[in-house]
């Protein structure tokens, strides 16, 4: 085929099957060098692949049907996977705050969502599934990895400043007052891969879902714009997720007349 826009390339098969084969050469590369990952690399890129292509399965099955109500349920799982995936990821966080994450995730994709939809492309249906869904997907890809960062440093740091906090807490300042430190320090950790991408895109790298649009046959500036709108309800969301979850759970980090002491 030509290389004239609007022309499209298709993976077959063999093309899939090449791309496995890729994986295996450095996995056997790993084990030769005894680095340990061989096995989790190819398990990880086989899963991959079964999880991606059932997903396109899903998500052609719901644009077909354009139905609301399928695309909220397909949006529910994958905030309960996120809220699982945080979860298993984020270190040293305690027990039960899968109900403040989810809670957290729900109202600020709901807010994005609503922006991006309802004020930048504004789709007919409001809801149109094929913008809706892989949205919704590329948000909390992102938002995931940032939250289960944010956490396990916000913990960390607490931790570390146990001495400081005791004595903040002593002198009359509020848990608020004594956590700030490790509340800004999480969300900005949690927010360098996104503001990285922003940075580097259009100079030093070509995002996903441009390069998805452009070899799919898209218009490259038309596919650049939604990028841009992506990356940038990206960064809104992460901040806004990351600051809400650290204002439901700060108090988890002190006792229960939150004037004595760190857990």
């Amino acid at each position: 085929m030509s290389g004239d826009l609007g022309n499209s390339y298709n993976i077959d098969i063999w093309g899939l099957l090449i791309a496995l084969g890729m994986v295996a050469v450095a996995a056997i590369i790993s084990e030769l060098m005894h680095m340990g990952i061989g096995k989790t690399l190819m398990w990880s890129s086989c899963r991959a692949l079964v999880q991606l292509c059932a997903m396109g399965f899903i998500i052609g099955y719901v644009i077909r049907s354009n139905n609301v109500w399928m695309v909220f349920s397909l949006m529910a799982v994958m905030l309960v996977a996120a809220v699982q995936i945080v979860m298993s990821r984020a270190r040293g966080i305690p027990k039960g705050l899968a109900g403040p994450i989810f809670l957290s995730l729900v109202i600020t994709m709901l807010l994005m969502l609503t922006l991006v939809t309802e004020l930048i492309v504004r789709p007919h249906p409001w809801y149109a599934p094929q913008l809706v869904v892989p949205l919704t997907g590329m948000l909390l890809g992102n938002t995931v990895t940032a939250l289960a960062v944010g956490l396990s440093r916000f913990y960390e740091s607490m931790e570390e400043r146990r001495d400081e906090v005791d004595m903040m807490l002593a002198l009359g300042a509020t848990p608020w007052e004594s956590a700030r430190p490790s509340i800004v320090s999480s969300i900005r950790l949690g927010l360098l891969p996104t503001t990285a991408s922003l940075a580097s895109s259009g100079i030093v790298t070509i995002p996903g879902m441009m390069a998805g649009q452009v070899i799919a046959g898209g218009d490259p500036l038309n596919a650049a714009k939604y990028q841009f709108v992506v990356l940038d309800a990206i960064a809104a969301l992460t901040l806004l997720a990351d600051g809400l979850i650290m204002v439901m759970i700060y108090r988890t980090c002190f006792t229960a007349d939150d004037h004595a002491h760190v857990r």
